[in-house]
């Protein structure tokens, strides 16, 4: 055994002991020496995942959204969990500079702050540092042997995930852990490779360019797979922050961007950033904030997004059978759901979420409510949502330190219209009109061939022509078969439309 799986093994072992020691001193005499207890077990995990690093610290945070399978007192003490460490002395972190830029590397800085550490987590640490040129710049360098450390604590999750899905297939049919941990993994890659965490930076960047309070940093000189260097975001964290020292629009303005730039994420990119929580964004009077470390990026199927989209409008209406409905799209009844039950539990919650704002609720919290009541009634989620309900819960932390009075239905609202037209030019793009078209074509017997004349009599000009013989030669034909040769008409037209253009 490795040394690390050591570690893990002895971490592991000592949670184990210290829980069969609390069941052998017996129920507690009342109810609150019970909840005592309970609190211990969930402190106890949380500091065991705590030490074991990142992976199993996302981990946690991920299983902090699911109440459906964790009691109270342990999702509230998972959502404490954080990746802060002591800081290391710079001399551990030199080598990887000079192994990334080669013996060159004090030449590209003026100076780096090596007494001061901006950031320290366990799986880089972060300097303030200036260019040879006087640019002010923040550093962003890996531990040593963590990609590797990552890599053999993926592996051995895999295998317990496994080893539950076998021994509880009936728990797995509705909450799938391999699928959970495969999503973790994928929006993590960022972690442990720092040029895609560049390129996630680079495309944000982008984004932002139409949001006058929210930006994303710059990324400065050519990243290396374990060194990045950016420019650096003014001010605090959103946490230290204020509130006093900004004006009410450049606080509401914060807020809303903030909020309308992850609502493009979830429902028209469909990448996001995975964990803006109040450490990640930094403000400043004055000036835009800045969402910075983007190694974690989730991403989402356009069903999941379409079908959240249809979930939140129902929600603004206060629609609960609608939201129920958009819900059980986004995921799969097993053949024992009680989806009349799964209605009358978010007709109940919908009332008291509508139009509140962040200082009445935690929309994160109810997300995960309603994904608690989706799978006690029977009814699989997406492996993503557990994801983007994190994400969602770590955006209303870091916006109700500095705007709490902002509703976020209110701010869906706002947004809807760029929402609903970019979904649009979406589904009539030439691209998905050309799927949509093939699609048809293969369900419906001889499609293919009627997609050939179409296209072939669109190019001639004489669709008219064709369609009236068509008619008067097969009266007859079955209506599905018709239907299914008009879709293919309007998307072959779709395509030809755009081929003139």
């Amino acid at each position: 055994m490795s040394d690390r799986g050591r570690y893990v093994s002895g971490v592991l072992g000592r949670l184990l002991v210290d829980e069969l020691r609390r069941r052998r001193s017996g129920p507690g005499a009342d109810d609150g020496e019970g909840d005592g207890r309970e609190r211990e077990r969930a402190r106890a995990v949380r500091e065991a995942l705590q030490s074991l690093g990142p992976l199993y610290i996302k981990v946690g945070q991920m299983l902090s959204t699911r109440p459906d399978f964790l009691p109270p007192a342990m999702v509230a003490e998972l959502a404490q969990l954080h990746d802060q460490v002591t800081p290391a002395p710079f001399r551990v972190f030199e080598p990887v500079l000079a192994r990334e830029f080669g013996a060159r590397w004090p030449r590209l800085f003026r100076g780096i702050d090596t007494d001061t550490v901006l950031g320290a987590a366990s799986l880089a640490q972060v300097y303030r540092a200036d260019l040879a040129d006087g640019t002010p710049v923040a550093v962003k360098i890996q531990r040593p042997g963590v990609e590797q450390i990552m890599a053999q604590d993926m592996a051995v999750l895999r295998r317990v995930a496994r080893l539950v899905a076998r021994a509880a297939p009936r728990f797995t049919t509705v909450i799938d852990l391999p699928a959970m941990l495969g999503v973790l993994f994928d929006a993590m890659e960022g972690e442990s490779d720092f040029r895609k965490e560049a390129a996630h930076m680079r495309h944000a960047r982008r984004l932002t360019r139409e949001f006058e309070h929210l930006t994303v940093s710059r990324v400065v000189l050519a990243p290396t797979r374990r060194v990045l260097v950016q420019s650096l975001a003014p001010g605090t964290s959103i946490r230290d922050a204020d509130p006093a020292a900004f004006t009410a629009d450049e606080r509401a303005g914060i807020g809303r961007d903030l909020m309308a730039f992850m609502f493009r994420g979830f429902f028209l990119d469909r990448s996001f950033h995975a964990d803006p929580h109040p450490g990640n964004v930094f403000v400043a009077p004055g000036h835009p904030a800045h969402l910075i470390d983007w190694g974690m990026v989730g991403r989402i199927e356009s069903n999941v997004s379409r079908n959240l989209v249809l979930a939140l409008l129902n929600l603004a209406a206060n629609d609960g059978a609608g939201l129920a409905r958009a819900w059980a799209e986004m995921g799969r009844p097993t053949p024992w759901a009680d989806l009349a039950g799964f209605r009358s539990d978010i007709s109940t919650l919908v009332p008291k979420v509508t139009s509140a704002s962040l200082e009445d609720l935690d929309f994160g919290v109810t997300l995960t409510a309603v994904l608690a009541f989706a799978v006690r009634r029977g009814i699989q989620c997406s492996p993503a949502i557990a994801l983007l309900g994190k994400s969602f819960g770590n955006l209303e932390g870091s916006i109700r330190h500095l705007c709490p009075e902002l509703s976020i239905t209110d701010a869906f609202a706002e947004n809807l219209r760029a929402i609903m037209f970019g979904l649009a030019e979406e589904t009539l793009s030439e691209q998905q009109a050309a799927r949509t078209a093939l699609e048809m074509m293969i369900a419906a017997p001889g499609g293919l061939q009627q997609g050939r004349d179409i296209l072939r009599t669109l190019a001639d000009n004489d669709l008219a022509l064709r369609i009236g013989e068509g008619a008067a030669g097969r009266g007859g034909a079955a209506t599905g078969q018709g239907r299914t040769l008009a879709a293919a008409i309007l998307a072959g037209a779709v395509i030809w439309a755009g081929r003139r253009r």
